[in-house]
């Protein structure tokens, strides 16, 4: 029997696409997290069998193992439905970090299972993508980092771990057109003690309308609805005056390309990060604390879900000009700057090269990595050149290019004739 329980300040799932508890088959698996009304998190093998009975249950449910982590636990990735327009959530990149993974698994089951007809419509239109542990290793150790130290979300551009490289595999070969990143954070009173963050990608490589609506699913999408469950919500990375409400200091939230919600950007999908707050609300147990923390997650996936439905159309149109504009080498590239902090003159090409020549040792030594990313090359000699006009043309400048701050290697820039 499922034992989803529901909280005072948030519904899980609460509105238009996610079913109802009384939709959902007596028969569905619940979560260790679930069945501990909070008390204590999902363990990994909890994690496994809840997984295999949800895909062998639901027809419209696959769970594939698509790598794994340095200490060999299984990398995941679920998908849900069978549209054309696929959306993918990346949960728990942090290991210290549960509350994204406890949202992505019981959203899962709760898609799965639902007989609504409007999540089965959902369910036709859009395949719904999850890696419910994008980090095992650092959960099970509780670490930001994964067993090698690594900070997963700063490894999207240079991919040494094995952890990026799966989120890089999934983004070439599925496309999402979005992709929302579930995070937590420590509160910074009395200057960043918001209930629920939100952020999206401020690199300036990431096309112009592919940012507009990524700032609209989080101010007009995710802020409001978590807010509507009676939790306070911010701009992650800043701080701001306990009385005016203004912003008095930015702490993260950068352009830096190889954090993910920067990398989606850039690689012409609609991008968001997302942060519950960690530290106990006032009159909070450790129980309630975890129930608010997982529930604002799941208010924010089912805001996604609700925004990919409703704007599918103009978030269609926001790629398609992103990935045209990089096919006709069009626009300027930034190496560095963001939305909210313009460029210095000396960070902004206005005539990009036409290629990049790799060398042979550089071919063998990034090829793969540029494979992952789907940079477009082709054979020139002993090494291969690297077209600027492709898609991946923004992407390809800040691995390739000197001016970039974390480029794979300095790749040799061919002028257009």
């Amino acid at each position: 029997m499922v034992r989803r329980f529901r909280w005072v300040a948030v519904a899980a799932l609460c509105t238009a696409l996610v079913a109802p508890a009384p939709a959902i088959a007596e028969v569905a698996p619940s979560t260790g997290f679930e069945d501990s009304r909070g008390a204590r998190w999902t363990t990994p093998g909890e994690e496994a069998a809840f997984l295999s009975e949800v895909d062998r249950a639901q027809p419209d449910v696959e769970v594939e193992t698509i790598g794994a982590s340095v200490q060999d636990r299984p990398l995941r990735l679920a998908r849900v439905g069978s549209g054309r327009s696929k959306v993918l959530f990346v949960c728990s990149q942090h290991g210290d970090e549960p509350a994204g993974r406890e949202a992505c698994l019981s959203t899962i089951r709760d898609l799965g299972y639902s007989q609504d007809e409007r999540v089965r419509r959902l369910l036709r239109s859009t395949t719904v993508l999850f890696m419910p542990n994008a980090n095992p290793d650092g959960h099970v150790a509780n670490t930001r980092e994964n067993a090698d130290g690594i900070d997963i979300n700063r490894d999207h551009l240079a991919l040494a771990s094995p952890e990026a490289r799966a989120v890089a595999r999934v983004m070439r070969d599925e496309r999402p057109a979005v992709v929302h990143d579930l995070h937590e954070f420590g509160a910074q009173p009395p200057y960043y003690v918001k209930d629920f963050l939100a952020l999206w990608p401020r690199n300036l490589n990431a096309g112009e309308q592919v940012r507009s609506e990524s700032e609209r699913l989080s101010e007009r999408y995710v802020r409001p609805a978590v807010e509507e469950t009676g939790l306070s919500t911010g701009v992650y990375g800043i701080w701001t005056d306990p009385e005016t409400g203004e912003p008095i200091k930015q702490v993260a939230g950068d352009g830096q390309e190889r954090i993910l919600r920067n990398t989606v950007g850039v690689k012409n999908a609609v991008g968001l990060l997302v942060e519950s707050r960690v530290e106990p609300l006032a009159g909070e147990d450790e129980a309630t604390n975890n129930r608010r923390r997982v529930g604002s997650h799941l208010t924010s996936v089912e805001a996604t879900l609700r925004m990919s439905t409703e704007r599918r159309d103009q978030i269609e149109s926001a790629i398609t000009k992103a990935r045209m504009d990089g096919m006709a080498n069009r626009g300027p590239l930034y190496f560095g700057g963001a939305d909210n902090e313009p460029p210095a003159p000396e960070d902004v090409e206005k005539s990009p090269a036409c290629a990049y020549r790799l060398t042979g040792e550089q071919a063998a030594r990034f090829g793969e990595v540029l494979d992952l990313h789907g940079v477009h090359s082709v054979p020139a000699g002993e090494g291969r050149i690297v077209p600027m006009h492709q898609p991946a043309r923004s992407l390809a400048a800040l691995l390739l290019d000197a001016r970039g701050e974390y480029r794979l290697t300095e790749a040799e820039p061919v002028a257009c004739r």
